[in-house]
C-alpha cells in the first residue's frame, strides 16, 4: 500500500514507515485540537485591545451616556424622578431595573468604562513601541527611479552658470534646504532622503492617551469624591454632613470626616420670569441668595447662586439643579390642636404654569391621622368647564385644593415611604373626608367633615433643589479633554511624508538635480502637491533667471 503524503513526512523525519502506518490509519485526517484556555485567553486578549474593539466600545460608551440625558437621574433631580414613578410606576419601574435613572452608576456602564480602559491601555502600549522605534528609524534611502513617485520633478543647471544661481546643486545645499523646512534628513552617495509629519502619530497616541486619562479622572472622582442632593426651603439652612443630605453618594475612600465643614442659609430665592412677548412664563433668571460660612468658626459671607455660578468651598461646589414651590399650611385636628405647621415640598407636574402637587402626612392627629393631598397652583383661574388651572408660574394668584384621608398612614409599619408620595394601597384603607375641595385662598381654611380638623392655606415659599459634589478629578478630566482634543487636531492636520533627491553630474560639468515625494498616509496628498512644489522652487532657486 502506497504510504500517505503524511506518513512519507514521518518516515523522512525518522520514523519507520511501520509505525507511521501504524500509528494512525492512512487516509484518517489528524485529530482536531483546541485552542485550549491559553490559545481563548490569547484569543480574547487580541480581540479586546484590538483598534475595532476600542473603536466599538467607545461608541457604546458614549451610546451609554444617552439615557442620563434623556430621563432624569436620581443623583441631580430626585423630585422628577418621583414624579415619573407617579405618572407611569410601570414604565418607570422597568426603566429604572434597567439603571436608566441612575445611569453612571450602572453595573453595565460600569463593564463598558473597564473594557474600554483595558482595551485603550492594550492599544496604546503596542503602538508606543513601534512610534519610538519609527523615531529612531532614519529615511529610507532614494529610490532608484523618482519619477515614479506619485509627486516629482526636476532641473538642470549649466557648468558655467552653476556658481552664480542660488540652486541647490550639492547634495550639502539639498540637505540644508530640507533641513530649514524641518524635515529630518539622511544623506548619501548623491542623493538626499528627508522625512517629516512624525507629530501625526504622536497626536493620535496623545488622543488614546487622553482618553485613558479620563477614565482614570472619572475613576479617581468616582473613588475620593462624593456628591449628594437636599432641598432647601426659604429661611432655611444646610450643614455639609452626612445626615443633612436628601440623598448621599459617597465614593468608596471617603468617610463623614472627608466633608468639608461649610454651612449655608438660604435667605431667599427667586425666579424672573418673561411676562409679555412671544413666550411669556420663560425663565429669565435664577437668583438665590446664601449667606455662607466656610468653616464653623469662618465670619459669614454673602453669596448670590445663580446656574453655572456654584459655590465653591475648597473644592466642594454647590449647584442649583432645581425649583418649586412650599406652600406653608396650618392643621388644627379635631381636639383643636395643631398637628402640623410648616411648609410642605411641592413637586411641579409642568413647568410651563408650575402647577404643583405635594402631600402632607399628619401621624399626630387625633382622632385618626390625616392624609392630605394637595393641588398647588400659583395663578389659578377657572375654566369654562368648572375646573381650575394655573396660567402662570409665578405666585401672583395662588390657591390649594385639598384631598382628605383619614386613618391609618402606616408610618409605623417600619415600610420606608416616599415623603413626596402617597401609598395608593394604603389610601385605599383610608376613608377619604374630602374629594378635590374648592379653591382654598392664601390665608383661608378648609374644615375637614366629621370634626377632624381643619386646614389653613398661610403662605408660599419657594425652595432649591442643590447638589454638592466634591471631584478631585474634575481637573485631570479637563486636562485630558484638552490633550484628547489637541491630539485629534494634530493626527487630523499633520501628514507623514517623505521628499528623496538625487543630484546628478552630467558630461558638460553641469547639474542634474531629481526630486521625488510622496505622502505615507492619505490616499490623496492632503495639499502635498503644493508642498512638494515649493520644495522644488526652493531648490531651483533663481537658476531659471540665471540662466
Amino acid at each position: 500500500m502506497k504510504p500517505t503524503d503524511d506518513t512519507t513526512t514521518r518516515v523522512a523525519e525518522g520514523e519507520s514507515a511501520t509505525e507511521a502506518t501504524t500509528a494512525r490509519p492512512a487516509g484518517k485526517p489528524p485529530a482536531a485540537k483546541g485552542l485550549g484556555v491559553l490559545g481563548w485567553l490569547r484569543w480574547f486578549w487580541r480581540t479586546l485591545t484590538a483598534m475595532r474593539t476600542a473603536l466599538i466600545l467607545l461608541f457604546l460608551f458614549a451610546l451609554g451616556s444617552v439615557p442620563g440625558s434623556l430621563f432624569p437621574q436620581t443623583g441631580v433631580s430626585p423630585a422628577a424622578v418621583a414624579r415619573y414613578f407617579e405618572e407611569d410606576p410601570v414604565l418607570a419601574e422597568w426603566l429604572d431595573r434597567f439603571w436608566l435613572f441612575d445611569v453612571f452608576q450602572a453595573p453595565w456602564f460600569a463593564a463598558i468604562y473597564l473594557l474600554l480602559f483595558v482595551s485603550l491601555v492594550g492599544c496604546i502600549l503596542p503602538r508606543t513601541r513601534v512610534y519610538l522605534r519609527e523615531l529612531r528609524r532614519e529615511p529610507p534611502a532614494a529610490p532608484r527611479n523618482l519619477s515614479r513617485l506619485p509627486h516629482s520633478g526636476s532641473f538642470e543647471t549649466d557648468a558655467e552658470t552653476d556658481s552664480k544661481t542660488e540652486a541647490a546643486t550639492t547634495v550639502e545645499e539639498v540637505a540644508a534646504t530640507l533641513r530649514r523646512r524641518r524635515f529630518r534628513v539622511v544623506t548619501g552617495p548623491g542623493w538626499v532622503a528627508g522625512e517629516k509629519g512624525y507629530l501625526r502619530e504622536a497626536g493620535n497616541l496623545l488622543f488614546h492617551t487622553s482618553l485613558v486619562g479620563l477614565l482614570i479622572a472619572v475613576g479617581v472622582g468616582a473613588l475620593y469624591g462624593y456628591r449628594g442632593n437636599v432641598i432647601i426651603i426659604e429661611g432655611n439652612g444646610f450643614a455639609n454632613t452626612v445626615a443633612a443630605y436628601d440623598r448621599y453618594i459617597p465614593g468608596s475612600q471617603v468617610s463623614a470626616e472627608s466633608l468639608e465643614p461649610f454651612s449655608f442659609r438660604l435667605d431667599d430665592f427667586k425666579v424672573d420670569y418673561q411676562i409679555s412677548g412671544d413666550r411669556p412664563g420663560q425663565v429669565l433668571d435664577y437668583t438665590g441668595r446664601l449667606k455662607v460660612n466656610d468653616s464653623p468658626t469662618a465670619p459669614e459671607r454673602d453669596y448670590t447662586l445663580k446656574v453655572n455660578h456654584p459655590l465653591e468651598v475648597n473644592g466642594t461646589q454647590t449647584y442649583l439643579i432645581d425649583h418649586g414651590y412650599a406652600p406653608t399650611f396650618t392643621v388644627t385636628d379635631g381636639k383643636g390642636d395643631v398637628a402640623f405647621e410648616g411648609p410642605v415640598v411641592c413637586l411641579p407636574q409642568n413647568n410651563r404654569n408650575f402647577a404643583s402637587e405635594c402631600t402632607i402626612k399628619v401621624p399626630d392627629a387625633k382622632p385618626e391621622q390625616l392624609g392630605l393631598a394637595i393641588r398647588f397652583l400659583p395663578t389659578a383661574v377657572q375654566l369654562q368647564d368648572g375646573s381650575w388651572d394655573s396660567t402662570f408660574p409665578s405666585a401672583i394668584n395662588p390657591i390649594v385644593q385639598v384631598t382628605a384621608f383619614a386613618g391609618d398612614l402606616g408610618l409605623r409599619t417600619g415600610v420606608p415611604q416616599s415623603v413626596y408620595l402617597f401609598d395608593q394601597e394604603r389610601l385605599k384603607k383610608m376613608k377619604r373626608l374630602v374629594m378635590m375641595s374648592d379653591p382654598v385662598e392664601l390665608g383661608k381654611s378648609l374644615d375637614l367633615p366629621g370634626g377632624y380638623g381643619k386646614v389653613t392655606f398661610t403662605g408660599v415659599k419657594e425652595w432649591a433643589a442643590l447638589q454638592i459634589a466634591y471631584d478631585p478629578g474634575r481637573l485631570p478630566a479637563l486636562l485630558s479633554s484638552v490633550g484628547a482634543v489637541l491630539g485629534i487636531v494634530l493626527s487630523l492636520l499633520i501628514r507623514r511624508r517623505r521628499v528623496w533627491v538625487r543630484v546628478t553630474e552630467r558630461e558638460d560639468g553641469g547639474k542634474l538635480v531629481q526630486a521625488g515625494g510622496l505622502t505615507r498616509t492619505e490616499s490623496a496628498d492632503g495639499g502635498f502637491a503644493d508642498e512638494f512644489a515649493d520644495i522644488v522652487a526652493a531648490l531651483k532657486g533663481r537658476s531659471d533667471d540665471a540662466r
